[in-house]
């Protein structure tokens, strides 16, 4: 069986060098890591490796590949669903992940990125976030080397799985939910930047809805910026009887321009964000449970591991107005006897000023 030492002294580097290189370290020259590759090549060391792997059981890791968004905290709330429900699901099929970013990759070549994950012995690699300027991670899915689960991606092939909601479906639904219950003809649409997948096929949704129904539709472009969607709904939204956003982040953004308007307009969203519930005003959103969708994809790639082939799989939604008090778990009727007891203090106090004032008049009646 080939070693690292072999590749070490077939490179003409140290061992520690070797290591560097296959696990994706800085600080390395590019003339070391072209030595280090060629030596790999030639002794047909990864194989090996990943054989020696699968002969002591600890093959069939999955790699959970997220794409962190910097653009606001509040993105966090998803990824963070998608590690746990990827998490429990694990346990269950007694899967072993290791969760990477797209950072983590930056700077390397293909090679290198494939590298990078069969020294780990990764079999499958979920995939989250991606847009359609990540060409370096679509040709990585693309290479064949590992199973691939894309969540919210429209791409599939005979290794290559897409998982997610129906985001044109949805969208139609929350979109036309909304403008029957306020009776309106006409619609605002705050789509998401061109180079998201999900964005697109949302706004496909919106414009086959508009065609089908006739509806006067207006469409910007939110870039998912809540910035860039005050700006728009300022400018356009009392033209409209409906603001419905691509995220639930620029309909919080929308819902507070129109109240800085102090005009009313019905704002529905795309995601089912806790934080939809403290808006301070209830909005229809699309609720698509990121957990349960990452849950999903680790069947799936147990389906794909198992030699099954690349689909494209669909996952629940539901439409919801999120309130206030469904987030923090009570009732709104668990106000009633403190508001009855303030009214009753109130009554009261009422009528010791009218009793007062009477008898301030019966007295001044007297003198």
């Amino acid at each position: 069986m080939v070693t690292i030492k072999d590749v070490a002294r077939e490179a003409g580097v140290a061992i520690s060098t070797v290591s560097k290189v296959l696990n994706g370290y800085a600080g390395v020259s590019e003339e070391t890591k072209r030595k280090v590759n060629d030596a790999t090549r030639k002794l047909n060391f990864v194989p090996n490796t990943i054989a020696s792997a699968l002969s002591s059981k600890k093959a069939g890791r999955i790699a959970l590949l997220i794409h962190m968004s910097f653009q606001t905290k509040a993105r966090d709330e998803i990824d963070m669903q998608y590690i746990s429900g990827a998490i429990h699901e694990a346990q269950k099929l007694h899967l072993d992940l290791v969760v990477t970013f797209f950072s983590m990759l930056q700077g390397k070549t293909d090679e290198e990125i494939i590298q990078y994950f069969q020294v780990q012995n990764i079999e499958g690699i979920i995939i989250y976030g991606m847009t359609k300027d990540d060409e370096q991670i679509m040709r990585l899915a693309r290479s064949g080397a590992f199973k691939i689960v894309l969540v919210d991606v429209p791409v599939t092939d005979r290794h290559i799985s897409s998982v997610g909601v129906n985001h044109k479906e949805a969208q139609k639904d929350v979109a036309l939910r909304t403008l029957r219950e306020n009776k309106s003809d006409s619609l605002l649409y705050i789509t998401g930047n061109d180079n998201s997948y999900a964005a697109q096929e949302r706004l496909e949704g919106i414009r086959e809805l508009a065609k089908d129904k006739g509806y006067r539709l207006l469409i910007k472009n939110g870039d998912f910026f809540e910035k860039k969607a005050r700006a728009i709904t300022l400018k356009y939204a009392h033209d409209y009887g409906v603001v419905a956003c691509s995220s639930d982040l620029m309909a919080i953004s929308a819902m507070r321009a129109l109240t800085e308007l102090d005009i009313f307009r019905p704002v529905c969203g795309f995601d089912g964000l806790v934080l939809m519930g403290y808006a301070g005003k209830q909005m229809n959103t699309i609720c698509q449970n990121f957990s349960d969708v990452s849950a999903r994809a680790l069947d799936e790639m147990e389906y794909l591991l198992g030699g099954g082939g690349g689909r494209r799989v669909y996952t629940p939604y539901r439409i919801e107005r999120m309130k206030y008090h469904d987030m923090i778990g009570v009732s709104p009727d668990d106000v009633t006897p403190f508001k009855k007891k303030i009214e009753e203090e109130k009554a009261l106090e009422e009528a010791k000023k009218a009793k007062t004032a009477k008898g301030k008049k019966g007295g001044k009646a007297n003198a």
